[in-house]
């Protein structure tokens, strides 16, 4: 009995030690599971995108962000709910090794000038924390890493890491590119696609150009851009620290473009040998660029010239947040010895002759980009011209401003940067010299509208030109017309009058702006300013030239004698054949001149106008227009007339961004003068938005030939 007593005590005793060990065992494990750590981390891409006008780039491969406004996680935490009162949030973020710590709080209420994070007070659920992050409207635009812990009283700490991606923001008003209406956010941030006006001003063409904002790696590109740049591989700190300003931003930018000192984006080429890369004529968008630039490790690609430079420096700049245009300037002077005065000369019978240093560009482009100047003053915010086409060195490379508009209007050329290049483009006088055979000079005239006669973009929400004109210079006479001095010409004369001190006047006007397959038709007006009778020669000249080129030799002349009586004028029909023209007209530009020569005197007076030729009738046509939504087929018929006056045939190419995947590509068979030829393309529109579909025509022997179709796709 003793002993049946003594082995149920210790049977109890062992089952009591048994019973505290397991309860002392389920105490231990419920500590560990309720121990608080962060199970993941939500970046809430879809609410965050939408926030911040960056839905557009959905599939980067971080959450694209823009400065001064918050942006939302969620993280989703697991054992025992978190603990304000001893539980701590805190984040960290970091650029290259520069990098910020901040408290995550419950006060909505922050310091705009520093970082800031709190939890959503009206979304408190202690398992699942909505934590906005608020960044200055002034921090550097680059990609990101973040860092989110937990750290509970007895020391625990959980950790999650993610990226993001921080733009400029203009719909922030403490933020240097802020821009105050929201059609100019659309048009000047968020178009993906616009138009480059080139040709001359009295037959502008219309150039569609595709920016590709939103192309699958773009974006990256763009980033590439910044950390390629002499100035990140110099200094990475100091570089990251600077990139808060869109002063700096677009120094780096407009030098990155070209290739002259750097691993820059594109290979400038204005010769007639493009065999060793692509044809500046040939790109019709961004993203072929840039992607080539980065697939190659940053190679330059060839080639560009100023439309390309131009209108690829434009995707950048939207891309990186920075409101930005593309800017045409027609007759833009090159001052290479900055006494604002370009010489043209002519020989006694109109050629026009390679003899200056000088130049004179038919149309050169350039961008403008928005933002304060906080180092100029606030007279000088607003558009700023920088131009990366590389001509002449600023800071020892080449780029090009960022010049206030406003200091180029006033003549500020004390001001940074590059105000005095710029102004001689748009300012410069010209000088127009004839020169004899033996190199004397026998007539001389001057030209103080020619240069910057017509200043462009392309309209807000529209496919149409603005003129800008008297944003660059005083004009004398306003007018809404495309430009004070077209209009005034179009009534008497394409060009200005040349007048000699003998009183003999000149002057030349086209009949109508030429097209293919047509004559130019043109009249020479003479007129004798004097009570005598004059006998002058007549020296008419024809050249076709580049945009940027002296022409090339003469490809139509004629020449006579007329005879005026005292106070006379006369007027000459004449016209040059398609037949004389179209075998020149690879870059549709001519050079037309025409000299009277006072037989008596033996002075020359000379009227000269360079015009362009319009192009073939390239049309695009889209069905059931008003019901196109994303991801549903459509169809487009592109047609084709062939207007010259023979024969032609060439390669049709079809693109359009968000609208085909890549290219399409269709051969023209040889159409007879007259011709029409038709090809229907089935797209399939990737996401909501006016979209442009661009279609291009390659002929063997002339200029390429290209239209383009503004599409609107509806929200489903």
């Amino acid at each position: 009995m003793e002993g049946e007593i003594c082995l149920k005590i210790s049977f109890y005793l062992l089952s009591s030690y048994i019973s505290e060990f397991t309860i002392n065992y389920s105490l231990a494990f419920v500590f560990l599971v309720a121990d608080l750590s962060i199970q993941h981390a939500n970046l809430e891409l879809s609410e965050n995108l939408g926030r911040h006008r960056t839905d557009g780039f959905k599939n980067a491969n971080a959450l694209v962000v823009r400065r001064g406004a918050p942006f939302k996680i969620s993280v989703q935490l697991k054992g025992r709910p978190f603990n304000p009162r001893t539980d701590s949030l805190r984040i960290k973020v970091a650029l290259g090794r520069l990098y910020v710590e901040m408290p995550v709080t419950f006060s909505t209420k922050h310091s705009s000038s520093h970082w800031n994070a709190y939890i959503d007070p009206n979304n408190l659920n202690f398992q699942k924390l909505s934590i906005f992050i608020y960044s200055p409207a002034s921090v550097s635009v680059g990609c990101y890493k973040f860092q989110l812990s937990v750290s509970t009283q007895d020391g625990q700490k959980s950790t999650v890491v993610g990226d993001f991606i921080m733009l400029c923001n203009p719909w922030c008003s403490e933020d240097a590119v802020y821009i105050p209406f929201e059609d100019q956010r659309e048009e000047y941030i968020l178009s993906d696609s616009g138009l480059l006006f080139m040709g001359t001003p009295m037959n502008l063409v219309s150039r569609p150009w595709s920016f590709d904002l939103y192309e699958p790696g773009v974006l990256e590109a763009c980033l590439d851009l910044l950390k390629v740049s002499p100035q990140h591989q110099k200094n990475k700190r100091k570089d990251y620290l600077n990139r808060g300003n869109p002063v700096y931003i677009s120094r780096v930018v407009s030098a990155m473009i070209n290739s002259e000192d750097d691993r820059g984006v594109l290979k400038g080429n204005w010769t007639d040998d493009f065999k060793q890369g692509v044809s500046p004529s040939k790109w019709t968008g961004s993203k072929d660029i840039l992607r080539m630039w980065a697939q190659s490790g940053y190679s330059p690609v060839k080639y560009g010239q100023c439309w390309v430079f131009a209108a690829v420096m434009c995707t950048v700049m939207r891309v990186l947040g920075i409101p930005c245009r593309v800017v045409t300037n027609f007759n833009s002077a090159h001052d290479t010895n900055a006494n604002l005065v370009v010489e043209e000369y002519y020989s006694e019978t109109g050629q026009k002759l390679n003899r200056s240093q000088d130049s004179i560009w038919n149309f050169h482009l350039w961008v403008e980009c928005w933002m304060t100047r906080r180092d100029l003053g606030p007279d000088m915010d607003g558009w700023q011209v920088l131009d990366p086409t590389p001509q002449e060195r600023s800071g020892g490379v080449f780029c090009c401003g960022p010049a206030p508009v406003k200091g180029i209007r006033n003549k500020r050329t004390d001001l940074i940067f590059d105000i005095p290049f710029v102004y001689a483009a748009v300012n410069a006088d010209v000088h127009t010299i004839i020169l004899s055979s033996q190199d004397q000079v026998v007539g001389f005239s001057k030209d103080t509208e020619k240069v910057g006669s017509l200043i462009c973009t392309k309209a807000i929400g529209y496919p149409r030109v603005q003129n800008i004109t008297g944003d660059y210079k005083y004009i004398k006479s306003p007018t809404s017309t495309l430009s004070s001095r077209s209009s005034t010409i179009s009534n008497d004369s394409t060009l200005r009058r040349a007048t000699a001190p003998e009183g003999v006047l000149v002057s030349l006007t086209l009949n109508k702006s030429p097209a293919p397959g047509e004559p130019i038709a043109f009249l020479v007006k003479a007129e004798n300013k004097q009570k005598i009778p004059k006998v002058v020669k007549v020296h008419m000249n024809a050249q076709a030239k580049e945009y940027n080129h002296s022409p090339s030799e003469t490809f139509w002349e004629k020449h006579g004698v007329i005879q005026l009586a005292p106070m006379e004028v006369k007027v000459v029909q004449e016209h040059i054949l398609p037949a004389q023209y179209e075998h020149v007209m690879e870059n549709n530009l001519i050079n037309l001149a025409v000299v009277l020569e006072d037989m008596a005197t033996h002075k020359r007076v000379l009227a000269s106008e360079e015009f362009n030729i319009a192009s073939p009738e390239l049309i695009i046509q889209v069905a059931d227009e008003d019901s196109i939504v994303p991801n549903k087929q459509l169809t487009a018929t592109v047609t084709f007339t062939n207007s010259f006056s023979r024969p032609v045939s060439g390669l049709l190419t079809v693109a359009g961004a968000g609208l085909i995947a890549g290219k399409k590509q269709f051969r023209i068979p040889s159409l007879r003068p007259g011709g029409k030829a038709s090809q229907s393309i089935n797209l399939t529109p990737s996401m909501a938005g006016v979209k442009m579909l661009q279609a291009s025509i390659s002929l063997s022997d002339t200029n390429t030939i290209r239209c383009f179709k503004m599409i609107s796709v509806n929200s489903i």
